[in-house]
């Protein structure tokens, strides 16, 4: 199966790129299921139950959030309802909302979604590692294919959890800093040489190729394949105007660096693309690729 993952949709630009080319992007992609960050989908910061919706009717199957969830009002009373639009499990006992869910792919296999936040240089109110064996168990009990949404700031938080979580979920992907790194594994290297043997000889032939099909055990250890079989990206990068400071107008973002006083930011407009990653895994939940996603809008 193939699950499509949009990383952080950025105000209007965003949202709009979504909203007209997510349907497409399914049927380009032959995806079964879609999850959609959705953390900045209000003029870049938090969201709203509108926007949430309509991002599931653009069609997200799971719209996952991050340390700005309830910046907008009214956000805390429809994620108290929702089941899918979820934010960080390690949100706090009190926050309203979930952090798992489980909905069912279009090929019928059950797909479990979980959202944390990193504790790296965020004010993060519980630790993902206090609690994320509990839930990554939680989504194994109720689907074989699991998907970690991990909204950190730190890389190296992003692959510890990736690492410590390889063998037991689909895969980990990193969100938050909307740039989207080159770090996917899982995934093909067509330059690169591995030794391997022939376990089996598909007993089929193509004549006008003059080729055989044979499968392979990979002998050699490559630090860019989680030996468990969890594909792992560090960021998936930003939905939205890439012609900006991670989607902020340019001059606001200096300006606020250069002088350290208050500026009010203000989403960008320009270069605006799709970005995320394209995982696809069996349906009993080993990865068996990861590809960057990145799509003009």
């Amino acid at each position: 199966m193939k699950i499509l993952f949009l990383a952080d949709v950025f105000g209007v630009p965003g949202r709009r790129a979504v909203e007209e080319q997510l349907p497409a992007l399914r049927e380009r992609y032959d995806a079964d299921l879609a999850i959609v960050n959705g953390e900045n989908a209000a003029d870049g910061a938090g969201i709203t139950a509108k926007l949430a919706d309509k991002l599931l009717a653009a069609g997200a199957d799971v719209v996952t959030l991050g340390n700005h969830t309830y910046r907008r009002s009214g956000i805390a009373s429809y994620l108290a309802g929702s089941e899918r639009v979820i934010r960080p499990a390690n949100s706090g006992s009190e926050a309203p909302g979930r952090g798992l869910a489980v909905v069912e792919a279009r090929n019928g296999v059950a797909v479990a979604v979980v959202n944390l936040l990193g504790q790296l240089f965020l004010p993060t109110p519980v630790s993902p590692w206090e609690m994320v064996d509990a839930l990554v168990a939680e989504a194994r009990a109720a689907a074989p294919v699991v998907v970690v949404d991990f909204h950190a700031e730190a890389t190296s938080e992003k692959m510890a959890l990736a690492t410590w979580l390889d063998g037991r979920v689909t895969a980990v992907i990193g969100t938050h800093t909307h740039v989207q790194t080159n770090d996917a594994r899982i995934d093909a290297y067509p330059d690169t040489s591995f030794r391997g043997e022939v376990r089996q000889v598909v007993p089929t032939a193509d004549r006008q190729r003059a080729t055989v099909q044979v499968k392979v055990s990979i002998l050699d250890h490559d630090a860019r394949i989680l030996p468990g079989g969890t594909a792992a990206l560090s960021d998936a990068g930003m939905t939205g105007p890439h012609d900006s400071v991670i989607g902020v107008r340019s001059e606001l973002a200096i300006a606020r660096m250069r002088t350290r006083l208050p500026v009010r930011f203000e989403p960008a407009e320009g270069d605006v693309r799709l970005e995320g990653a394209l995982v696809t895994c069996t349906d009993t939940g080993r990865a068996e690729a990861i590809e960057l996603v990145r799509v003009s809008a």
